[in-house]
């Protein structure tokens, strides 16, 4: 009798066991992406209008590291990460592409007009579909594209000062790294 009362208690300690793990020792950032160490995606895009020239899977395979950020309209965080692409792109160390995912033309070149754009070429992704293709869970997203398009890294969410330093300029400064 006493063993049946037992049953539940264990079944609660090891999920409890489980959910405590995952929340001190898992970052929710890293999310393993199939698509790491392989060739983007092909696709092509139209500008959000009045934001640079169309974005294609070609401009990913220019010779460079580049940086694709997936961002909308209506994403909050995406303005959070912002000041940080801004910067980034003042500097001229690497060229930004963004792929507004999901909004309307309008909304996008109204929020780029308000926040600045520190895109070289913008692509509307009004569908969503190139998102997928890149296996994308939500925005903001961050791509960092080796110079022959290959997908070398992903970061998920608003790009921090700890991705910019540990994943994004070491990769500037020194190559594909």
């Amino acid at each position: 009798m006493k063993l049946s009362f037992m049953a539940p208690v264990i079944t609660f300690a090891g999920i409890a066991g489980v959910m405590f793990y995952a929340l001190f020792y898992l970052d929710p950032k890293e999310i393993p992406s199939e698509l790491l160490d392989k060739k983007s995606p092909v696709f092509a895009l139209e500008a959000v209008p009045g934001y640079g020239e169309n974005l294609s899977s070609e401009n990913l395979k220019e010779g460079k590291i580049t940086l694709l950020n997936v961002f909308a309209s209506w994403c909050v965080a995406c303005l959070a990460e912002h000041p940080t692409l801004m910067e980034l792109s003042r500097q001229g160390k690497i060229d930004i592409y963004g792929l507004n995912y999901k909004d309307t033309p309008d909304a996008a070149a109204k929020w780029l007009r308000r926040n600045g754009s520190p895109y070289a070429r913008t692509g509307m992704d009004l569908k969503g579909r190139v998102g997928i293709d890149f296996g994308v869970y939500g925005v903001p997203e961050t791509f960092i594209m080796g110079p022959d398009g290959t997908i070398l890294d992903k970061i998920i969410g608003p790009i921090t000062e700890k991705d910019l330093k540990n994943r994004i300029l070491p990769r500037i400064d020194g190559g594909e790294g």
